[in-house]
């Protein structure tokens, strides 16, 4: 079987020109060679956040296969002189040849959690920064809003539809991240190709406004897709769009969709219309740039599932993981690894290689996220080990189905206090012990 990913390009030049002049540096001066500890965390949660979502996982894990330099990367490198010659022969052969930990897709974390761990050289794990951080930044970022948004819909369905409010493959990346934080399906079909990730939709206002009338359109929709297709019913007024919509596909039309207006209003005047004509079976849909606190506001109204796209996608609503990409330990002069920090003010950083443990009382609730530096924490009988191993010696080992990822998410989040799930402005849902520091 031919992989989707196969004719896509290489993906070494996905980084910071900095990263191959700090390679070139230490070429020079012969520590490119050191063994070395990058470690990613985040220092601090989005405001309002209570707890992250590491996704992405398998898309770097996907990435680093193809992290090459071949002939079109260094050709163009050496045109614009990025580097020296020296540095280009090495980077021509290079592979990367290390390991990386980190926690499972789908994973919850709090600040200080280290949810990817790079061990290698310095040569090699430097390469990898910029890689690393867009692509967790931007998925998790997804999966923590989607998260928040399937805990506010009480396990009414979600579906992700913000493909046209973002970069064509931000939408794809998008929609995985989605589905691994519980959104049911997506209207992305690139995302259902390449993750198995259900896909899903009917029409669009356009497809009303192209026919004479409405009830054209809708006839036309259930002719093409049968009675169990979703009708737009807010093109023109809403009632009118409901009753023409059970006149054309009957009592056994599938649902009902609303774009507009007061939707918590609207949803329960549909509801009513509805069963007042024997069209108790059919669903209201929702959609119109909702997200968790919109959602949390319709959880009493007559809502079957929402369609999410713009708050989901964007910054506004998906504000940025905020992982760095540290050094924390170097090789010293003895061969041993020594531990390195930052003390910038605001930016400091903790030293040492870090191993987690997610301590749990007797009931199985978390209680606490206990960060191990050089060791792993020792638990109180019912605590769970968080780094697994990804890469081992330059060999994906960690790869899995992004389902393993969704699974791995809803049994992470049941672990977390209850508060957790609030949308109102708190702590963390965990503190954060340290051992060794």
């Amino acid at each position: 079987m031919t992989s989707p990913h196969a004719d896509r390009r290489s993906s070494a030049l996905l980084t910071d020109h900095y990263e191959l002049t700090m390679l070139q540096g230490a070429l020079r001066s012969g520590t490119a060679h050191r063994r070395c500890v990058f470690e990613v965390f985040s220092r601090r949660l989005p405001e309002g956040r209570r707890y992250g979502v590491v996704a992405g996982t398998g898309r770097l894990l996907e990435e680093l296969t193809r992290f090459r330099f071949g002939e079109a990367e260094i050709a163009e490198l050496a045109a614009k002189g990025v580097v020296d010659a020296a540095t280009l022969d090495w980077l021509a052969g290079h592979r990367f040849g290390g390991s990386v930990w980190g926690y499972g897709e789908g994973e919850c974390f709090v600040p200080g959690s280290p949810v990817l761990v790079v061990e290698g050289t310095f040569a090699e794990a430097v390469l990898l920064e910029t890689l690393v951080l867009s692509i967790l930044n931007h998925d998790s970022a997804v999966a923590a809003a989607a998260s928040r948004m399937v805990s506010a819909a009480h396990g009414r369905p979600c579906v992700e539809m913000g493909s046209r409010r973002t970069h064509e493959e931000a939408a794809v990346a998008s929609a995985r991240a989605a589905y691994v934080a519980g959104f049911g399906a997506t209207s992305n079909l690139e995302a259902g190709r390449r993750y198995a990730i259900p896909t899903m939709g009917t029409a669009a206002h356009a497809f009303t406004l192209l026919h004479d009338d409405e009830r054209a359109a809708f006839a036309a929709q259930v002719a093409a897709l049968g009675p169990g297709t979703t009708l737009l019913v807010d093109t023109y007024d809403v009632s009118r769009g409901v009753r023409t919509a059970i006149e054309v596909a009957g009592r056994e039309l599938g649902a009902v969709r609303l774009d507009s207006g007061d939707l918590l209003e609207q949803a329960y005047a549909v509801r009513e219309l509805l069963d007042s004509v024997g069209a108790d079976k059919t669903r209201i849909v929702v959609t119109s740039d909702l997200d968790e606190h919109a959602i949390a506001a319709l959880a009493a109204a007559p809502v079957d599932s929402y369609g999410v796209g713009t708050c989901l996608v964007t910054g506004s609503g998906a504000p940025t993981a905020g992982f760095v990409y540290k050094l924390v330990s170097r090789e010293g002069a003895g061969g041993q690894l020594v531990r390195v920090a930052k003390a910038s003010q605001d930016k400091a950083s903790v030293g040492g290689r870090k191993w987690a443990l997610r301590r749990r009382g007797p009931d199985g609730v978390a209680e606490a996220e206990v960060i191990g530096i050089s060791h792993l924490p020792a638990g109180n009988g019912n605590g769970r080990p968080l780094l697994v191993a990804l890469v081992r010696e330059g060999e994906v080992v960690g790869a899995e189905p992004v389902l393993a990822a969704r699974q791995r998410h809803a049994a992470s989040l049941a672990e977390l206090p209850a508060t957790a799930r609030q949308l109102s402005r708190g702590e963390p849902a965990l503190p954060t012990v340290w051992e060794g520091r």
